[in-house]
C-alpha cells in the first residue's frame, strides 16, 4: 500500500478575545498562509490560558491549545508538521510552545518550526518598512510611538535594538516601548520630551489591537499611555491597528514558514 504524506502547518498564536481584531489579525494571517500552502492542512492552537478560558466561559468558543491541536493533528493522521508561530519575539510563550510539541515530535515523520515575527536583523528591518508603509502621512515633526508588549525574558532586548534601528533606518521621529518591561512609559516620555514634536501618534506594536491597545494605550484612565502623553502636554492620536493587519509583517511570517521547510 502506498504511503501517502499528509501535512500541515499550526498556526500558534497569543489569542484574543476581541473578535474584530482577531478577524483582521490571527484569521488574515491563517488565510494567507492556507493560500500560500494549499497542499497543507491548516491547524490553530493559542497559548493564553486566561484568554481560552474566557472565550469558553464568555463565548462558548472553544480554542485547542498547543498540547490539544498536536493530538488532534495525530489522530488526523498528519505525518509532517510545520509549527508557525505568530508570536512577535522568542519569549516565554514561543519557548511553552516547543516544549508542548518536542513529547509529540518522535510520532510525525517530520517536525520544523518557523521563527516569530523578531528573531533576526533582517526581521527588525523589514518590520520596521512594514510598519512605516502604513504611516505614509506622518510628518517630520510628529512622533510616533509604538507599544510593545515586554517580558520578563532575555528576548525583550529586542524591543530597544527595534528602537535603535528605527532611528538607524532614518525614523529619528519613531519610539518603541513597552507595556510591561523596558523600555518604559517613563523612558519613552524622556525621549519624546526630548524630540518634543507637535503631535504624538500612539499605535500598538503587538500583532492585535486587544486589551492592552484598548485599556493599556488607548483607554482615558489616568494611567493609560495617551493620558500620560497628554498630562504631558502633548496632542495625541490613537491608532487601534495590530501588526497582523499590515501586509508586510503578514508576509515575514510566510517568508518564516519558507525557511523553516527548506532548512
Amino acid at each position: 500500500m502506498e504511503h501517502k504524506t499528509k501535512k500541515a502547518i499550526l498556526v500558534v498564536s497569543f489569542g484574543t478575545t476581541f473578535h474584530r481584531t482577531r478577524e483582521k489579525t490571527i484569521d488574515r494571517i491563517e488565510r494567507e498562509i492556507g493560500e500560500a500552502y494549499p497542499e497543507y492542512a491548516i491547524y490553530r492552537a493559542w497559548t493564553s490560558k486566561m484568554i481560552l478560558a474566557k472565550l469558553l466561559r464568555r463565548d462558548g468558543i472553544r480554542i485547542p491549545t498547543v498540547t490539544e491541536a498536536v493530538e488532534a493533528m495525530l489522530a488526523d493522521g498528519i505525518t509532517e508538521l510545520v509549527v508557525q508561530p505568530t508570536h512577535v519575539i522568542n519569549g516565554v510563550e514561543n519557548d511553552q510552545m516547543k516544549e508542548d510539541v518536542q513529547p509529540y515530535a518522535h510520532r510525525f515523520e517530520r517536525v520544523v518550526f518557523g521563527a516569530p515575527l523578531l528573531t533576526s536583523t533582517r526581521d527588525n528591518e523589514e518590520a520596521i518598512r512594514a510598519v512605516m508603509a502604513e504611516f505614509p502621512d506622518l510628518k517630520d515633526t510628529e512622533g510616533l510611538v509604538f507599544m510593545g508588549h515586554g517580558t520578563t525574558h532575555y528576548a525583550n532586548a529586542v524591543y530597544a535594538a527595534l528602537d535603535y534601528t528605527f532611528k538607524d533606518l532614518g525614523y529619528p521621529h519613531v519610539f518603541l516601548g513597552t507595556v510591561e518591561a523596558y523600555p518604559s512609559l517613563e523612558t519613552l516620555l524622556k525621549l519624546v520630551r526630548s524630540f518634543s514634536p507637535e503631535k504624538v501618534v500612539l499605535a500598538p506594536f503587538m500583532v492585535v489591537a486587544g486589551d492592552h491597545a484598548i485599556h493599556d494605550m488607548s483607554s482615558e484612565d489616568e494611567d493609560s499611555w495617551r493620558s500620560q502623553f497628554v498630562q504631558a502636554g502633548f496632542s495625541v492620536e490613537c491608532v487601534m491597528k495590530g501588526l497582523g493587519e499590515y501586509p508586510g509583517i503578514r508576509r515575514i511570517y510566510l517568508r518564516h514558514i519558507a525557511e523553516a521547510l527548506e532548512g
